[in-house]
């Protein structure tokens, strides 16, 4: 077994390493689109919303309202599923080859 120093050191630089990956997302901006590209919401890599963008022609009249709605909804939830494949992702090459337990999250 390695010594608690060399445990120590490593534990560390991963945890270093894993902040450097959580800036590195947090400036990252991941879309998702509905409607056709009507309607786009963008997330930054921590799943906050920075921009909802809707298409004009979308809106022609009160009786769409629903639909951009349900399109925003469907966006957002198209753009966070993106920045958590993102997420996986990154932070998967972090700790590729570490022997961690199965199920075992940052």
């Amino acid at each position: 077994m390695k010594n608690m120093g060399q445990i120590m050191k490593q534990v560390q630089q991963l945890q270093a390493r894993a902040d450097e990956v959580q800036a590195k997302l947090a400036a990252t901006e991941i879309t998702g689109t509905a409607g056709g590209g009507s309607v786009q919401v963008t997330l930054n890599g921590k799943g906050e919303m920075r921009r909802v963008k809707i298409d004009p022609a979308a809106l022609s009249g009160p009786s769409e309202l629903e639909i951009i709605e349900d399109l925003i909804v469907a966006a957002f939830n198209e753009a966070k599923a993106k920045v958590e494949a993102h997420a996986q992702q990154e932070m998967g090459k972090l700790t590729a080859g570490l022997p961690l337990p199965p199920g075992f999250k940052l």
